[in-house]
């Protein structure tokens, strides 16, 4: 005896299946997923759920410490170099080749403004991290040489002396993370709020 299924019918119930599973997973992992996840990073590390911001005295928020911003103003600490202005909407960098003359025009253009603006330093002491692009073109941190070198400038621009800023580099200096990870480095947001902190005082 020969068994005939109904084409139509096991074409509504394949349809049928395929409805429920894909409301399932919609549910699942489009909805309470991604709601309990929320949920246990708010709990559990609810500054970093909410963007890592800083805040300054009056409880203002001035920024992210993932996040670079552009310091123009030669009194303060100066990050790294951001061929996207430091937008957190379009992170990357124009990757260009040590050959391409855009990289060779932009450069030598980060080389005079140093030199204008530290003229006590010489060039040779300039780290290349300092007129380099970092990868996505939002890097909040600079090595602590990067800092260090800019003592000079903004000592003569504040009434700190170079002394007291070294100390505060040193202070902000972050470690390797674990201790193995990554090397040694400055968040400059952090740094500059810092240093605002101990101008409004001297």
């Amino acid at each position: 005896m020969t068994n005939h299924t109904d084409p139509i019918r096991s074409g509504k119930t394949s349809l049928l299946i395929a409805i429920r599973a894909g409301v399932t997973f919609i549910v699942l992992c489009g909805l309470l997923y991604p709601l309990l996840c929320t949920g246990l990073a708010g709990l559990l590390m609810p500054n970093q759920a909410g963007g890592s911001l800083l805040k300054n005295g009056n409880g203002d928020v001035v920024g992210s410490e993932l996040i670079g911003q552009s310091f123009t103003n030669p009194a303060y600490f100066h990050g790294r170099v951001s061929s996207i202005g430091y937008k957190a909407d379009a992170s990357g960098s124009n990757n260009y080749a040590p050959s391409n003359p855009d990289l060779l025009e932009r450069t030598l253009a980060s080389i005079d403004e140093w030199k204008q603006n530290n003229p006590e330093v010489p060039i040779q002491q300039l780290p290349i991290a300092l007129i380099s692009n970092s990868g996505s073109g939002l890097d909040p941190h600079i090595t602590p040489e990067s800092a260090y070198v800019q003592v000079p400038r903004i000592s003569s621009l504040t009434n700190l002396t170079e002394e007291q800023l070294r100390s505060l580099v040193k202070a902000h200096t972050e470690d390797r993370d674990l201790g193995l990870f990554g090397e040694p480095r400055v968040n400059v947001l952090k740094l500059n709020m810092a240093l605002q902190e101990m101008i409004s005082r001297s």
